[in-house]
């Protein structure tokens, strides 16, 4: 079969209505003077920025792109920091980007509207000695080729364009990636080329998996994603690359899919990596890449929010300039003596604990404990149970699911990696989708939920309540097509369980089979009396993942088993620290 990219019409890039105030095609160099003001949504900016606009970069296949750059006025040489995407770069002041911040309770008046969609605001680093580049990736708007669905072209074609950046009369020679979400994940690629003048990358939460982070997570098709990028965000002259269709097209592990993930032995440079437990869309992949990539001088920073605010926040732009004034301009500012990791609780009460320091993660002091399942009485025990039980429920059924319930008797941060080993059986099919939650609960046994934005917005707190589970914390998830249980002997760990997606292991009638579900990374305080319920589905409780992206439809059928008892030993492992 076949593995290529599938190429289909791009979204139009329609100047006009893109309404971006410097949308519109027109190369040539320009300063904006200090005081200038995007409209009155933005700030005035705080120095004179030179502003290079769409500028060509050819790549080495002939293919050029255009980007635009914000440096500082003067003769000065600088660093730069690159913000890759195909999103627009003059994107991130539109009108429907500029509500969504307001919704999410990000201020624009903070911000200058000159940076792209989840980038940094050039405003920001130019008055601190910075140049910032925005390009305009293969395909999009008027840069020429084809979109591309994330990948090892990708960090191609950056990689020639970090080398453009440091041959540049007004740079140091030194560059730096930034940005959140797609600008993360295209750092994975670039630095996995070993461009020679990438200095260091700070990805601020990004997946390095497609197929296992995203079109079938668990082996579970979910195409919505893909579709909202390919309808929203994938806009250009040409053709872009359909990860919808790949999803359903490729259902196995294959050359195509091994494209999207990057050689993490080859990413060497500096990197500071920014992760939450929160982000249904990045959580996993961005533990993986820090987890995997062979960086000797790497570090670990897990906030509590949301990436988009996290990213502009005071604090978090203070942390990344000084990590770039360390490897960008060579300061020795003690960012050498910063933690290797900080992490974060969730109290889910508003108490939670942010920035605790540790050499690694989990954090030394963190036992693994099995809390095993009895179905007979609905409970998580650290006791197993005596005897063999089991709990059935509705696959097809909106009702349809089994709960396992313990209860702390004192203080307890789980930090770590969950997983949930289950004995599980189809009765009336031969597959079941599962879907695993681990929720806490408050000493009355009500289920905490928290929205991961500071905002008064209806519209957020509506999008919330069945799906954007981007935006609301409701459970560590997990899930699994229990046909592509095999595990791969190379990737797996005892902590986090890999399964290779690379065969269908169909079910047979009365066929118990066991599986190990991977739970997102988990930092959570659990209050004596508090009560945490492990639940399993036969649909996804928490929802799509943005606002307007739709649930995933699970291929369920009949009735699901699972069994409990000393022979078939279903458990929860769970990261402890008493």
């Amino acid at each position: 079969m076949s593995s290529s990219p599938i190429l289909v019409p791009a979204t139009p890039y329609d100047e006009a209505k893109e309404k971006g105030h410097f949308s519109r095609f027109d190369p040539g160099t320009r300063t904006l003077k200090a005081g200038f003001r995007l409209d009155k949504h933005f700030r005035p900016l705080p120095v004179d920025i030179v502003f290079d606009k769409d500028v060509a970069v050819e790549l080495r296949d002939g293919t050029t792109l255009y980007v635009d750059v914000f440096r500082p006025a003067g003769s000065a040489k600088v660093p730069v920091i690159m913000a890759w995407s195909p999103y627009g770069k003059s994107r991130g002041a539109i009108p429907s980007v500029t509500g969504t911040r307001k919704r999410l309770g990000i201020d624009n008046a903070a911000l200058s509207g000159l940076m792209k969609w989840e980038g940094p605001d050039p405003a920001y680093w130019v008055e601190h000695g910075y140049a910032v580049c925005n390009p305009d990736a293969r395909g999009a708007c008027e840069s020429e080729g084809d979109v591309q669905f994330f990948g090892e072209q990708e960090g191609r074609d950056a990689h020639d364009v970090v080398e453009w950046l440091a041959a540049q009369d007004w740079c140091s020679g030194k560059v730096g990636m930034s940005g959140n979400s797609y600008l993360a994940i295209s750092q994975w690629f670039t630095a996995a080329e070993q461009p020679p003048h990438l200095a260091a990358i700070a990805p601020w939460e990004g997946m390095s998996d497609i197929y296992r982070d995203n079109t079938r997570q668990g082996g579970i098709p979910d195409p919505a994603i893909a579709q909202q990028l390919m309808k929203l965000n994938f806009i250009g002259r040409n053709r872009m690359e359909d990860g919808a269709t790949a999803t359903e097209r490729y259902p196995l592990m294959n050359d195509y899919w091994r494209t999207k993930i990057p050689r993490f032995d080859r990413i060497t440079v500096p990197a500071y990596v920014v992760a939450s437990y929160t982000n249904t869309i990045h959580t996993p992949g961005t533990f993986r890449a820090w987890r995997s990539i062979a960086s000797p001088d790497k570090w670990l920073r897990i906030h509590n929010s949301m990436e988009w605010p996290d990213y502009y926040a005071p604090d978090s732009l203070a942390d990344l300039k000084k990590f770039f004034d360390h490897y960008l301009k060579g300061q020795e500012n003690g960012w050498q003596d910063t933690p290797r990791v900080r992490y974060s609780l969730l109290d889910l009460h508003g108490h939670d604990v942010t920035n605790r320091p540790a050499a690694q993660f989990p954090p030394d002091g963190v036992e693994y404990v099995h809390y095993h399942l009895d179905a007979s009485a609905s409970t998580l025990d650290e006791k197993p149970p005596a005897a063999e039980a089991k709990t059935v429920y509705d696959s097809t059924s909106s009702h349809g699911q089994a709960t396992f319930t313990t209860v702390f008797h004192q203080d307890t941060e789980i930090v770590g990696y969950p997983k949930a080993n289950l004995w599980v059986e189809a009765d009336g099919a031969d597959d079941m989708d599962l879907f695993v939650f681990l929720q806490k609960l408050d000493t009355h046994g009500r289920h905490l939920e928290v929205l991961n934005v500071h905002t008064r917005s209806p519209l957020i707190h509506l999008a919330t309540r069945k799906g954007a589970s981007v935006l609301k914390y409701k459970a560590a998830p997990g899930r699994l097509r229990v046909s592509m249980r095999h595990l791969d002997p190379d990737l797996s760990t005892e902590d986090v369980p890999v399964h290779s997606f690379d065969r269908i292991e169909k079910l047979t009638p009365g066929q118990i089979v066991p599986v190990e579900i991977p739970l997102f990374p988990l930092g959570l305080l659990m209050r004596a009396g508090e009560q945490l319920r492990l639940v399993v589905a036969g649909r996804n409780l928490i929802g799509g993942a943005m606002p307007v992206a739709g649930n995933l439809k699970p291929d369920n059928h009949g009735r699901h088993i699972i069994h409990t008892g000393p022979e078939h030993d279903s458990f929860l492992r769970l990261p402890v620290q008493r």
